[in-house]
């Protein structure tokens, strides 16, 4: 019989087909949450900038004076305050997030911009001026809901911005996340100078994120903190998912803070519980934001938590931890 006449063997005894179909069931098994442990417990709540006023976000670039498009005021709070950050842990979060921005003599105020004249009485870059002049500011001056009809907080923020001393005098023993706003990598060497001066175990209660080069300079100085940047997210996810399927997990995300898109988490490897379960062995935090990751966009209503996943045992981004705090702690 030629080799053209020879009958074909039954798909059931091709060994290609074979390898196949158990290739699949090990990534299946591998990567499947069904067969990873499930975290007891609620999420925990990261509270951007405290207890803020949140704002319009359509058509928003890195250029827009968010203090211009607030929402009305539904409560007291100016972000990046003592008793923003008060608020938003009374209200339940686990972390607060703020804005670090160097003073002319050599201190931290916190503060959200590059420049004044977005948000308070004065005029020219945060950077220029000493601690104390910044912390005679109304930082509350220009926001308004109406298109500059009315300035609901006009003269309320008088003298109320912190430094970054104050904050962690205030909140010794509370989880903070530190921004750092710009790309300047002077600002980490300050910043990592600054932090090298706390005791080990405050630092396990902070992190710190920003542009690539900040963060890279302060990481070379303080190789223990935990930090992340543009930079440390690319070198953890694009190797993980290329190779994640099997289990491996890039050294690179190691001890480091993930922040994953809800838009983009279900195309992870593992995701969620595995994934949780492989990055809680590596000592990293994975924090959900909203949406495709653009401009801080957090889970800011009750209804924006039907996409959490169940069992999701990282922390939550929201702008609105008055609302979210006590539908996470009533659960």
């Amino acid at each position: 019989m030629t080799s053209a006449h020879k009958p074909k063997k039954p798909w059931f005894k091709r060994k290609w087909l074979w390898i196949l179909v158990i290739f699949i069931a090990y990534v299946y098994v591998t990567n499947s949450s069904y067969f990873a442990r499930e975290a007891s417990g609620s999420p925990l709540l990261l509270a951007h900038r405290g207890m803020s006023q949140t704002f319009h976000m359509e058509d928003i670039t890195d250029e827009t004076c968010t203090a211009e498009r607030i929402y009305p005021p539904e409560h007291p709070y100016l972000e990046n305050t003592i008793p923003s950050m008060r608020a938003a842990f009374d209200a339940g979060a686990d972390v607060v997030e703020l804005d670090v921005q160097p003073t002319k003599d050599g201190q931290f105020a916190i503060f959200h911009d590059w420049t004044l004249g977005c948000r308070t009485n004065g005029e020219g870059v945060t950077r220029d001026f000493p601690l104390a002049d910044l912390q005679k500011l109304d930082i509350g001056y220009n926001y308004t809901a109406d298109g500059e009809k009315t300035f609901p907080f006009r003269g309320k923020g008088v003298g109320m911005m912190p430094s970054l001393s104050d904050v962690l005098q205030t909140f010794p023993n509370r989880s903070l996340l530190i921004h750092i706003k710009s790309n300047d990598p002077s600002e980490g060497e300050q910043l990592a100078r600054y932090l090298a001066a706390l005791p080990q175990e405050r630092l396990k209660t902070l992190t710190v994120y920003g542009g690539d080069k900040p963060i890279e300079a302060l990481h070379s100085m303080l190789p223990d903190m935990r930090v992340m940047s543009k930079a440390t997210l690319k070198a953890c996810l694009i190797p993980y998912i290329a190779v994640g399927w099997s289990g491996y997990v890039p050294q690179a995300c190691a001890q480091t803070q993930l922040h994953i898109p809800d838009q983009i988490a279900p195309w992870l490897w593992g995701w969620p519980n595995r994934f949780m379960e492989r990055m809680d062995h590596q000592q990293t935090r994975v924090v959900l934001v909203a949406g495709s990751g653009d401009f801080s966009r957090g889970f800011d209503s009750p209804e924006d938590l039907a996409s959490v996943p169940q069992g999701f045992s990282g922390l939550i981004w929201t702008n609105r931890i008055d609302r979210i705090g006590p539908v996470i702690h009533s659960k």
